[in-house]
């Protein structure tokens, strides 16, 4: 696997942790949005891209994130800890979308997304900057039909 391209956004907000999102192209033909780069006890280090982890209201049926205390439909009360538990016991809230399976993979991701947030934070300190824009879609891409 080779990582084609790196594209990074940096974040404003200096107190918070999270420094930079990224897309990361591989092999020249697929794309992982929604990567972050964020700041750790040990350093950078990336997070996949993930979603909330939701469950339905057992009244209605209405789905909701499992932090929410009451249903986003019909209001109910949800019972507290509904959230399965990871192996070190912490509330599993959120679920990778997209993830390394080894660690090798992990290690390459990491390596070169740190590099490109890197060398975009040294781009920043230049005059004349412009951060680039993750939104903007390939044009030249054709929809696919089915």
């Amino acid at each position: 696997m080779e990582i084609s391209e790196v594209r990074v956004k940096l974040v404003q907000n200096k107190d918070d942790r999270l420094k930079g999102f990224c897309s990361m192209t591989i092999d020249n033909e697929f794309v992982v949005r929604d990567v972050k780069v964020i700041e750790g006890t040990t350093g950078l280090f990336v997070a996949m891209p993930s979603r909330k982890m939701s469950d339905h209201c057992e009244k209605c049926g209405g789905k909701n994130h499992l932090r929410a205390k009451y249903c986003n439909n019909c209001g109910t009360q949800l019972s507290e800890n509904r959230a399965k538990k990871d192996i070190k016991g912490r509330m599993k809230l959120h679920a990778d979308i997209a993830h390394p399976i080894n660690a090798d993979c992990r290690k390459l991701i990491q390596e070169t997304i740190v590099k490109a947030f890197e060398e975009e934070l040294e781009k920043s300190k230049q005059p004349g900057y412009k951060p680039i824009d993750l939104d903007t879609d390939d044009d030249d891409i054709p929809d696919i039909v089915g």
